[in-house]
């Protein structure tokens, strides 16, 4: 999945970041340190994002603390390999953002290390959403403190649904797929609902939203693929998109070759009612210098599949610690400093997320932060932050995520497509997938 985040940032932000939070949180008794108890800078890697705001927050940190720190960063595209390979040239490395989506390959390799340790970070769990909760946990033990979340939402274009008078979004898939043909027998849009199914990191998310919003799962609570069940909701998944592609002609059969970019600009185009998309992406379509459909695009929670709910797929970053800083007394302790400054307090607010979303529009992992007045302004200029926490709380963390995920992605999203296509029947589709999965997980 791409990364969302710009590399310019309000500058006024940053000068609060640098100036008002470092004076004013000097005197922090979490996060201050005597002079001279540490002479390495604390060595911190981040992907090429916000980067203008992290190195301000990183100014701010070590006014307060006393602590350097040497900030480096690499493309996102580059990112999980430039790691890889210092963890594997044991480069010095302390504290480095993570996708959810890597933590099992590199808590098995021994590159990370828990922070169940350092009470200072798990105190704040209890603000932080469970499905975060549960994206920074394997194996019993919880990796780092999150400072990003969001998911996959459901959009549509009111105006749309208005022309063809209907009165209310739809809550199921089923009512989705009555709306869509309304909409496409009134000549409104020739595809009323965009689904990006092109082979790309995206897809995974997609497809979770449309299983778990099916009452459905991949796997059990032991790992062992569920997807070929028809009682575990992704038969009903599958078959809804290939129903929807091929019998009713509500989904392009381009929709393979769509990614979720692309997707996002024909939605903003205005040729489409109906769009799964990142949560975040809202703050673009609502903006009428980049979308053609602003002020008429609106959330509501995903469809119920039969016997289902309206639960949807969340991803997360978060801070993490490298083993070798945690090996070391001192470089672990500065290190947690670190990660609080980011992923938790500096000082008596959640400064870095809260910045991140009013300044980039990204989301966050902290139900408080819902009832913070400045995030509820800036989010009412374009979009409900009622349906924004009310969804959230609905999310659930991919239970895909294995050190073979990888591989066995590969085989899904052919499966997927190829029954979409209408290559192989969806029953047959979810047992290649599902043998795949169970073949890899055995060896």
């Amino acid at each position: 999945m791409t990364d969302i985040w710009s590399t310019s940032d309000d500058a006024s932000r940053r000068d609060f970041l640098k100036m008002a939070v470092a004076a004013g949180l000097a005197g922090s008794s979490t996060l201050s340190l005597e002079a001279g108890a540490q002479t390495a800078p604390i060595n911190f890697y981040a992907w090429s994002a916000a980067v203008d705001l992290v190195k301000s927050h990183v100014t701010a940190f070590e006014s307060s603390t006393n602590l350097k720190v040497s900030y480096n960063n690499a493309p996102w595209a580059q990112y999980r390999d430039a790691m890889v390979t210092r963890f594997v040239g044991k480069a010095p490395l302390d504290v480095l953002w993570v996708s959810d989506s890597w933590l099992p390959e590199w808590a098995e390799a021994g590159w990370i290390a828990p922070i169940d340790g350092f009470p200072q970070l798990t105190q704040y769990n209890a603000d932080t959403d469970d499905f975060c909760l549960q994206s920074m946990r394997y194996k019993g033990k919880q990796y780092g403190l999150t400072y990003y979340a969001d998911y996959m939402a459901f959009f549509y274009d009111d105006q749309l649904l208005k022309k063809a008078n209907i009165k209310a979004p739809p809550s199921t898939w089923s009512e989705l797929t009555e709306q869509c043909l309304a909409i496409k027998k009134a000549g409104l849009s020739e595809y009323p609902m965009m689904l990006s199914m092109a082979r790309e990191s995206w897809l995974i998310e997609f497809l979770s939203a449309l299983v778990f919003s099916n009452g459905g799962r991949f796997t059990d609570d032991n790992g062992v693929s569920v997807m070929a069940d028809p009682r575990r909701g992704a038969t009903q998944a599958l078959q809804w998109v290939v129903d929807a592609v091929n019998k009713h002609k509500i989904i392009s059969p381009a929709c393979v070759e769509t990614g979720e970019l692309n997707g996002l600009k024909a939605f903003g185009a205005g040729n489409h009612a109906f769009a799964l998309l990142a949560r975040y992406r809202i703050r673009t379509l609502n903006d009428p210098k980049q979308s053609a459909i602003a002020g008429r695009v609106k959330q509501a929670l995903m469809p119920a599949g039969q016997g289902g709910s309206h639960a949807t797929v969340g991803w997360m970053r978060f801070h993490g610690m490298t083993a070798q800083a945690a090996a070391d007394k001192t470089r672990a302790a500065n290190s947690a400093k670190l990660i609080e400054w980011f992923g938790g307090k500096a000082g008596s607010q959640y400064h870095f997320q809260k910045t991140l979303f009013t300044d980039l529009g990204t989301g966050f992992g902290v139900k408080g932060l819902f009832k913070d007045p400045e995030i509820q302004e800036n989010y009412k200029k374009y979009a409900d932050i009622t349906i924004f926490e009310k969804q959230q709380k609905l999310a659930r963390k991919k239970d895909v995520i294995t050190p073979w995920f990888g591989e066995w992605d590969e085989v899904n999203s052919t499966a997927w497509q190829s029954a979409v296509l209408g290559k192989s029947t969806v029953a047959a589709a979810l047992k290649k997938s599902s043998d795949s999965w169970n073949s890899l997980r055995k060896a």
